[in-house]
């Protein structure tokens, strides 16, 4: 049954949620780091599966040291393995696929398109996150400023196959897809427990994949330093990472949290000029500041004062 928008409060975002977005945003941009060292010594597919094994038995530790019981997930098995397939396997396997054949310019501002398919999504399936003139145009501005500051390397991939966009584009859909069901299946389930059950379903997943397409000596591969970037990828990028995702998906609603997406290049760019020396041009700054106001256009509060 449908529900008339205007007795069907949207979802807000507090100063405090902005900050927790910010702060994810922050993370899973610094993530590249520990990425790009990993890669260098290990497969994709193997690294997905250190980190989401490595994540999920940190979680699991720590729910059974300061709770609430792991055993409170277990009558939502099913919807946990579908969570699992959405927001990590299926994803994280287009994204591989899709990036073999295109720049990774373009490939960012692709993947900046997922709040546009969660607000669309959840337009259709939710009744308390409908299409607005702010979101859309903030969504528009942030999908735009993306691009912008991509700059040049927007042009790498252009002229690859037709299918490794649609993969990316998919990947985009399938992370929306995952927050809609976060949102509507996991209501009054505790983001750790959510977290938790996420990861140790991947875990399942991914362990037979890696085994079968690389062997078991492929797990204990890597130097020291290369486990170091594996571990922080885990334990910060993934496992602190996702309690936070799933807590503002919760408070804030699925459009609300996609909107990371947005900032995460911009966090990976700003931690290569402060950490790497890398320079910022003016088309990057440019595209920072486009994001910035689409941000501000979605979250209403400047235009509701004046």
């Amino acid at each position: 049954m449908s529900v008339n928008t205007a007795t069907a409060p949207q979802p807000s975002m507090s100063t405090a949620t902005w900050g927790m977005l910010l702060l994810l945003g922050a993370i899973w941009g610094g993530s590249f780091f520990f990425a790009r060292i990993a890669v260098a010594e290990i497969q994709p597919i193997v690294l997905v599966l250190h980190r989401v094994l490595i994540a999920a038995l940190a979680l699991q530790i720590y729910l059974a040291i300061a709770g609430p019981s792991f055993r409170t997930a277990l009558p939502y098995a099913g919807r946990f393995f579908a969570l699992a397939l959405l927001n990590n396997v299926i994803p994280f396997s287009l994204i591989f696929a899709g990036q073999t054949q295109m720049g990774a310019g373009l490939a960012s501002v692709l993947n900046a398109t997922t709040p546009f398919w969660t607000l669309v999504i959840a337009n259709m399936m939710t009744t308390d996150e409908k299409l607005t003139p702010n979101k859309l145009a903030g969504i528009g501005l942030g999908i735009a400023g993306t691009a912008v500051m991509v700059g040049p390397g927007i042009v790498a991939g252009l002229g690859g196959p037709v299918w490794a966009k649609f993969a990316l584009i998919g990947a985009s859909l399938s992370y929306a897809l995952a927050l809609i069901l976060a949102r509507s299946k996991f209501t009054g389930i505790a983001p750790p427990i959510v977290a938790t059950g996420q990861l140790t379903a991947s875990t399942l997943i991914m362990l037979p994949i890696a085994l079968i397409a690389y062997g078991p000596s492929s797990l204990t591969t890597g130097s020291a330093q290369v486990w170091m970037a594996i571990v922080a990828l885990a334990l910060l990028s993934t496992a602190f990472a996702y309690i936070l995702y799933f807590r503002i998906v919760a408070t804030a609603g699925a459009t609300n949290a996609s909107l990371v997406t947005l900032i995460v290049p911009v966090s990976a760019m700003l931690l290569g000029v402060t950490f790497l020396g890398e320079r910022l041009e003016l088309f990057e700054l440019a595209g920072m500041a486009l994001i910035g106001a689409g941000l501000v256009v979605i979250d209403g509060r400047l235009f509701r004062m004046r």
